[in-house]
């Protein structure tokens, strides 16, 4: 038996492939490397979705159909925020976005993309006593998730470095969450069903819940003073080091150097600059103690590290790190229900009972 269904392949899939032993990430033919940094979001959701609707038209196009859905979603949702405002920001995103119609046209994937885009700014604004920022559906969908957030117009700088990480996570193989959302569109559910499953994977910390520790943990090490010691001590407690290792990667994760570079090129001076200098301490110091202590395991560098100090300068309190997560990879699991929806049958998978049987009767 395979436990957690390691290396049994469960479907077929033209969207993503993860190399774990290579360390690499190929998204519809395209290394991480050629996209990242290079399209748009946009750009990708449509490389995503390609094949999958009917009238997909241009990416200008789609641009264009991706802000007029955070526009209406906006409408649609806004009168619920105030009640939603008591949650949890993850919790109120899942909720709000459970509203959606749940049907299977582009006009309903795009809504779905659009929403963590929209709620997650609305409700942190909410949170802190200020009112939402209606969004600009002619800016790109990055820019105005930040100008959204704060109220002005981010830099060109900032809104390039949260496209690319939207982009860095847009799919990544059969991952828990993606799994899940594959599962609920294998019944024929609608879209908003098969999402909503994709997001109660991804809130668990062993998937898309750890940006948010690593920088608990930076922060940690800083008042410590001796990141060495203070990794040792966490090994020795059995405890993990949040931002290293990773299921499927027997060396670095890729997205991981993708992320460094954009953090690195949003200013090697200021706080920004400040803060990765002391992270590539902490991550060099984190890499030697796990090699020592665990010699038999290759504990690497994982996307989660980088993704918080990327999302921390982009201004997004780390109970939220989770929210612009799945704002990228909402895309790629719409592709995959829809992928399930037309190629895939219903998934019903064996398990073998171990519990105990019950006395025959003669």
């Amino acid at each position: 038996m395979a436990n957690g269904l390691d290396d049994v392949v469960a479907a077929e899939t033209v969207l993503s492939d993860v190399d774990g032993l290579g360390g690499r990430l190929t998204i519809r033919g395209h290394s991480l490397p050629e996209v990242a940094g290079r399209w748009s979001f946009c750009q990708v959701v449509r490389l995503l979705l390609d094949g999958f609707f009917d009238d997909l038209e241009s990416d200008a196009v789609l641009a264009e159909k991706i802000g007029r859905a955070r526009g209406e979603v906006f409408t649609r949702l806004e009168p619920i925020l105030p009640s939603l405002v008591s949650l949890d920001i993850y919790g109120a995103m899942r909720a709000g976005m459970a509203f959606l119609p749940d049907g299977d046209t582009l006009e309903d994937a795009l809504r779905l993309i659009a929403a963590p885009a929209v709620l997650t700014p609305a409700l942190l604004r909410l949170q802190r006593g200020a009112r939402p920022v209606a969004p600009d559906m002619r800016a790109d969908h990055a820019g105005d998730m930040l100008r959204m957030l704060n109220g002005t117009s981010a830099t060109p700088a900032l809104a390039k470095a949260l496209d690319t990480y939207l982009v860095t996570v847009c799919d990544h193989g059969l991952n828990a969450s993606t799994f899940a959302t594959r599962v609920v569109a294998s019944t024929q559910a609608g879209l908003t069903s098969s999402i909503l499953a994709g997001l109660g994977a991804l809130k668990g910390p062993l998937h898309g819940g750890a940006p948010g520790p690593v920088i608990e943990m930076l922060d940690a090490i800083a008042a410590h003073g001796d990141a060495a010691g203070w990794l040792r001590d966490k090994v020795a407690g059995g405890e993990r080091i949040m931002g290293f290792g990773h299921r499927i990667y027997r060396v670095r994760d890729p997205r991981a150097d993708v992320l460094k570079t954009v953090v690195r090129q949003l200013g090697n001076e200021g706080e920004t600059g400040r803060r990765l200098a002391f992270a590539e301490k902490v991550e060099q110091a984190a890499l030697d103690v796990l090699r020592v202590a665990k010699p038999s395991r290759s504990l690497q560098t994982n996307v989660e590290f980088y993704t918080a100090l990327l999302l921390e300068a982009a201004g997004f309190p780390k109970e939220a790190f989770s929210n612009v997560f799945a704002a990228g990879r909402v895309a790629g699991w719409i592709a995959h229900a829809r992928e399930q929806q037309v190629t895939g049958r219903l998934i019903r998978p064996q398990s073998r009972y171990v519990g105990p049987v019950p006395d025959l009767v003669a």
